[in-house]
């Protein structure tokens, strides 16, 4: 059982290069495929969590290494979206620019602060993955961005916000902080008890 939580980071990751081998094939098949798998992936994140709280496996390793599977999943899909539907992807150049740079900007002050990457796994990061997920199941499932897009975008940037005042606001490196909020908390000597949503 405590290997568990590793194998489904791992499926995970193993997902990347799946996702972009199928977006070469643009074909209608592929693109259900695919979303099915989305939907897969995002199953073995809400469970890796789970599973390693249950088992007591949950460590900072652990959750550091979600994250950055996280960021390679995302990635992946974001690369198939392109493949498949590159008019659709370039039209929304100015939005895809700011999560991008609002994405290197957690990593950068991260990295000034504590010498380390963001693994916040804030509550707001959570909602923008499910977004970020419906975003793409227009893209990739019906080809269409519209407001499914603009929303991602939005709590996209709002969520990048929180981050990034989580990382001001901690006195020192931890991962899994609900909010700003909680920072400040914690900021202050409060103690915070973690509740967790999804993973």
């Amino acid at each position: 059982m405590k290997t568990i939580p590793y194998l489904l980071i791992a499926t995970r990751f193993i997902l990347a290069p799946v996702f972009l081998f199928l977006a070469c094939f643009k074909a209608n098949d592929s693109r259900l495929l695919l979303v099915i798998l989305m939907y897969f992936g995002l199953l073995t994140d809400i469970f890796d969590g789970i599973i390693a709280r249950k088992v007591g496996v949950s460590s900072e390793k652990l959750r550091r290494l979600d994250s950055q599977t996280d960021l390679i999943f995302w990635l992946s899909l974001g690369g198939a979206a392109y493949l498949l539907n590159p008019e659709l992807i370039k039209n929304e150049w100015k939005g895809i620019i700011l999560l991008f740079a609002m994405e290197a900007l957690c990593y950068i002050i991260s990295w000034l602060r504590f010498g380390k990457e963001t693994c916040t796994h804030a509550w707001l990061s959570k909602l923008w993955g499910l977004s970020l997920l419906l975003a793409l199941t227009y893209v990739i499932g019906f080809q269409k961005t519209g407001w499914a897009f603009d929303l991602t975008v939005i709590l996209g940037l709002i969520s990048h916000v929180d981050v990034i005042l989580i990382i001001l606001l901690l006195p020192k490196w931890q991962y899994d902080v609900p909010s700003a909020y909680h920072a400040w908390k914690i900021r202050k000597g409060k103690h915070i008890r973690k509740t967790v949503l999804f993973n």
